[in-house]
């Protein structure tokens, strides 16, 4: 008879052990800095593609959040080794399913930004995140002469500030639940 008052809370339980992407569904801030790695050679260049945002949602000003990484940011640039290019912070729901972003930076010209990328984020235990940034280089008419990419993909814990290294281009990451 106990057993029978105990079933509840033991389904509770086990389901709770079982499904962690279940109840991972939830408002996030999501924060980034985009920096460039002074003293290495660039990558290949070569030009982010015309939909370079194609699916994606936009960080707009009703999604965007006051950043919580400025001090880190202020120790880069101090440092002379590295030039930060890009720093947004916003609000973002997530679930299981990939949630992709459009985040810019900069003056847009004919479809693209000096600093233009796309994030996929994905929760279960850990957060899948897809990172695809382009540093573009455009002439004085606005026109895209050449682009330095970032594309990386990592599994990160939550709440916890990830480093992405891609040769002269890094990305740090940190995604927190609201």
């Amino acid at each position: 008879m106990r057993l029978f008052r105990s079933l509840p809370l033991l389904l509770t339980v086990a389901l709770t052990l079982f499904a962690p992407g279940a109840s991972a569904d939830g408002l996030y801030q999501v924060e980034t800095i985009l920096f460039r790695q002074l003293g290495e050679a660039p990558a290949t260049p070569q030009r982010a593609p015309e939909h370079w945002d194609a699916g994606a949602n936009r960080v707009t000003s009703e999604n965007q959040r006051s950043p919580a990484l400025s001090a880190m940011v202020d120790k880069l640039q101090a440092s002379g080794q590295y030039q930060v290019l890009l720093h947004r912070a916003w609000q973002q729901s997530i679930g299981s399913e990939p949630s992709v972003m459009a985040v810019t930076d900069g003056q847009g010209q004919f479809g693209h930004y000096p600093v233009e990328g796309t994030l996929s984020l994905a929760i279960g235990r850990f957060t899948d995140y897809e990172a695809d940034f382009w540093v573009n280089q455009m002439d004085a008419h606005g026109v895209l002469v050449s682009s330095e990419r970032l594309k990386q993909s990592a599994r990160i814990k939550n709440g916890e500030l990830t480093f992405l290294d891609y040769g002269s281009l890094a990305l740090l990451v940190k995604v927190s639940p609201l």
